[in-house]
């Protein structure tokens, strides 16, 4: 089959960086091509070529052609990308933040899309109308295409959602070809298996797919050739059964020293109940309840959408509109605006999206340092000397010390999030999916640095997460969300061994990605009523 892009001797340098060196790689309609390498390998790099982009600094050599179209020559991009972006090859980002205009509802933007891409170049439209094939990516993307769906807003979607949002500002296009960029990145065990079903789906119906991925599950299930990329390079490329031909073991983090003492709650939420808009109205979290204990680590899992980013962020003092009572070593616990610089450093938060959280005017390093300096006092020397310490050890070079955020991949950008939530040192962590974007090894060192907290620092630890396999390892005790209620909670290996819940069970059917895998129940409606 003739392959509608084509790379061949593809080169990007950041200075004096090598950050691609001669890859090759083709798409072809029909078919899933898998880009898999560990975080900073190089992906999105590859990826941004093929729409004859490249990131403000990196200079880009070699020849990408899209359906016969040169959009990258020896001299770099040759201009001729906004020829072949959207109509013939469309790109999803693995932040969504990246894709989504925050001030614009989701139905106008696709419409938009639709008629710029579809209808006025009569591409693929079929006589249909603007506002249904904006409807119909909404569907092949897994979400409602109802009214009340496309007159939300970006934020007013879980995490997990935005990802199918932008997945669908993709599809409206109209493309032939879709760039996707770690798509299952925040997405629980039900979505990820629905994902893995619409992404064969889509190449069924003749798209080509370029699948940028870590989650070698999944590409398994969907991908018929992978290319190996490692440091810039190309390791080994061919049919993906040949190259990953069986589940490769995470390691397993060290388990956490057994306290013989009585545990203290060093974070509490009583009877949480938590609304979007004035007036209380389009509650997410409905009398939730869970303590953290000190060195202890709770865990809270759920569907996409279910609340566990409205819970994290009212915990860290970031969503105000709630009711009910949150203590902090027994002491009340207020807004973010209210608490006393001891409180901001005891409850540290770390989100899902991190990439709108740095500031692309100074280093990421500079940045992470100021966590000490604000919150400890410590000189700018001393400072940065202990971000360089703490680095090493979550696996970051020297080499990311000089960069920008745009400059770092999505697991970098995420392990420098958490370095400067850590140096606050403080009493409890909040972690919101910080492994999503992380290779097994960056995941290993990220969980072996907060086992380490725990054991010799006490620090307590609520992790929010979808890969159940690691929170069994590392949770003491789980929290089961559904539609923003508790449904299951208790000792964490005792409620993934034998589960009560029909939620509980349905996330852990879903794990299974292979050919034997259990379908998933239809999509539930998307919570929230939409703004006026």
């Amino acid at each position: 089959m003739e392959p509608v892009i084509e790379v061949r001797g593809l080169t990007a340098l950041a200075g004096t960086a090598k950050l691609l060196d001669g890859v090759d790689l083709t798409v072809s309609a029909g078919e899933v091509t898998a880009l898999a390498g560990p975080s900073g390998s190089g992906k999105t790099t590859a990826a941004l070529a093929l729409l004859g982009e490249a990131a403000p600094g990196v200079r880009l050599s070699g020849t990408v052609r899209v359906a016969g179209v040169r959009v990258v020559g020896d001299e770099g991009p040759t201009g001729a990308g906004a020829e072949v972006r959207g109509r013939v090859v469309s790109y999803m980002p693995q932040h969504p933040a990246h894709a989504l205009n925050p001030a614009r509802r989701i139905g106008s933007v696709l419409t938009e899309l639709a008629r710029l891409h579809r209808l006025s170049r009569g591409s693929g439209a079929d006589g249909r109308s603007a506002s249904g094939l904006a409807a119909e990516a909404l569907r092949t993307a897994g979400l409602p295409d109802d009214k009340a769906t496309r007159r939300r807003f970006p934020h007013q979607f879980s995490g997990g959602q935005r990802q199918r949002v932008a997945l669908a500002q993709v599809l409206a296009c109209g493309p032939r070809v879709l760039v996707l960029d770690e798509p299952s990145t925040g997405l629980d065990t039900v979505a990820r298996l629905r994902l893995a079903g619409q992404l064969n789906r889509l190449a069924a119906d003749g798209y080509g797919l370029l699948l940028l991925s870590h989650d070698h599950d999944l590409i398994r299930a969907v991908a018929a050739r992978t290319v190996l990329l490692d440091g810039g390079r190309v390791t080994a490329a061919g049919p993906t059964r040949e190259l990953l031909p069986a589940p490769a073991a995470a390691p397993s983090p060290p388990a956490a020293a057994a306290s013989t003492r009585p545990a203290r709650a060093v974070l509490e939420a009583r009877n949480l109940t938590a609304w979007l808009r004035p007036g209380h109205r389009d509650e997410v979290l409905h009398e939730v309840s869970l303590s953290v204990p000190e060195g202890g680590c709770t865990a809270v899992v759920g569907p996409s959408g279910s609340g566990k980013t409205v819970l994290a962020r009212c915990l860290a003092g970031l969503h105000e509109r709630h009711r009910g009572r949150l203590t902090h070593r027994g002491e009340p616990l207020p807004v973010l605006r209210h608490r006393t610089t001891r409180q901001v450093r005891g409850v540290q938060y770390v989100w899902q999206e991190v990439r709108n959280s740095f500031d692309d005017r100074r280093t990421v390093l500079e940045q992470v340092a100021r966590t000490a300096v604000r919150l400890h006092g410590l000189t700018a020397p001393e400072a940065e000397r202990r971000t360089r310490e703490l680095w090493e050890r979550l696996g970051l070079t020297s080499e990311h010390t000089t960069r920008h955020a745009a400059s770092l991949s999505g697991g970098e950008l995420q392990r420098a999030a958490l370095a400067r939530a850590l140096l606050a040192e403080p009493d409890v962590l909040i972690c919101d999916e910080i492994t999503t974007a992380l290779d097994a090894v960056s995941t290993g060192l990220v969980t072996a640095e907060i086992t380490r907290l725990r054991e010799e620092s006490d620090t307590a630890v609520l992790w929010i997460g979808h890969d159940l396999g690691l929170v069994g390892r590392l949770a003491d005790d789980l929290v089961v969300l559904d539609a923003g209620s508790v449904v299951e909670r208790g000792d964490s290996r005792t409620v993934l061994s034998t589960p009560t819940a029909g939620t509980t069970r349905l996330l852990l059917r879903s794990q299974n990605l292979g050919p034997a895998a259990p379908a998933p129940e239809a999509e539930r409606p998307v919570k929230g009523t939409p703004a006026p």
